[in-house]
């Protein structure tokens, strides 16, 4: 009995025997399906919503939403537009702007926190403390501050995608130093282990090291941290749309659905709940699977 981790650990390798491990969990199972069903939603929302997120159903223009019938599963909003069909079409703007921000967290912060953490001295204290003036200020109000500069003069709106742009960078300029900051910490332990030792004793350039084995011993880590990254720029994305900062109409955001709601709130409480409850489970989804891949790549931490 007691050789049987052994044979496990032989037969199966790091990620398989992770991968084992994260399938064993139900929550991470019932997220991935939640993600990949709103994925789907996303990529074929012209063929799954009932009606373009556009779309005004004239019989029901008035100063107050309608109720939910046959036609409109969730109703109507002040336009006439089918608020389930604005949900679905939304999450394009959640899944697209969470996904390209993570995508630039991860090209800014890995090489700066590898780079730091690996070469030590000068470099680390350079990037540290860039990183450090970076975390001087508040997340949502350094987007906001990266947008007001970004944005044109006053009655020169910026086009859709120079706006969708402006919001990834925004975001993503606030993401990447806590990604840099785990990556510096992970690459600080990983650059002593023995097999580093070897690889510089037989001659081994510092890139080949960092690619070869440094950065895969770290991808872990990095997966749990960009998980849960994305449930924050997914919130973040839905905060600034909530301001008017974020994706302009006519296009739906959750957040600027929300917005559009409050003021029918007493009325017509089903225009809010219909988008805030998308956007919570969402971000509950993302945060779960982010705890469950951290017990599945340290197992050790649960151990007691």
């Amino acid at each position: 009995m007691s050789d049987k981790p052994v044979v496990e650990a032989q037969k199966f390798g790091p990620l398989a025997q992770n991968l084992r491990r994260l399938r064993q969990s139900k929550i991470a199972l019932f997220c991935l399906g939640y993600l990949m069903l709103l994925c789907i939603l996303a990529i074929f929302a012209p063929q799954i919503a009932p009606y373009h997120y556009d779309h005004e159903d004239t019989a029901r223009y008035a100063s107050t939403p309608s109720p939910p019938d046959a036609y409109h599963w969730l109703g109507t909003d002040t336009l006439g537009q089918d608020v389930l069909s604005r949900i679905i079409y939304g999450s394009r703007v959640s899944l697209g702007v969470s996904l390209v921000t993570i995508c630039i967290e991860v090209l800014v912060g890995l090489p700066l926190g590898l780079a730091a953490g690996y070469y030590g001295g000068f470099t680390d204290t350079a990037l540290m403390r860039i990183t450090d003036a970076m975390f001087a200020f508040p997340d949502i109000l350094l987007a906001i501050l990266l947008r007001a500069v970004i944005a044109p003069p006053a009655g020169h709106p910026l086009p859709a995608f120079i706006n969708l742009l402006t919001l990834f960078f925004a975001l993503g300029m606030v993401g990447w130093p806590s990604l840099a900051r785990l990556v510096r910490g992970q690459a600080l332990s990983l650059r002593n282990r023995e097999y580093v030792d070897a690889a510089r004793a037989l001659g081994v350039d510092s890139p080949t090291i960092i690619r070869r084995h440094i950065l895969p011993n770290l991808l872990g880590p990095v997966l749990v941290q960009v998980t849960q990254d994305v449930a924050g720029v997914a919130l973040a994305e839905a905060t600034l749309s909530f301001l008017g900062l974020g994706v302009q109409p006519p296009y739906p955001s959750w957040g600027s659905m929300i917005n559009q709601a409050l003021p029918q709130i007493q009325v017509y409480p089903l225009l809010l709940i219909g988008p805030g409850l998308a956007l919570a489970v969402t971000v509950m989804a993302f945060n779960f699977l982010g705890d469950a891949l951290n017990d599945a790549f340290n197992p050790r931490q649960n151990q007691n």
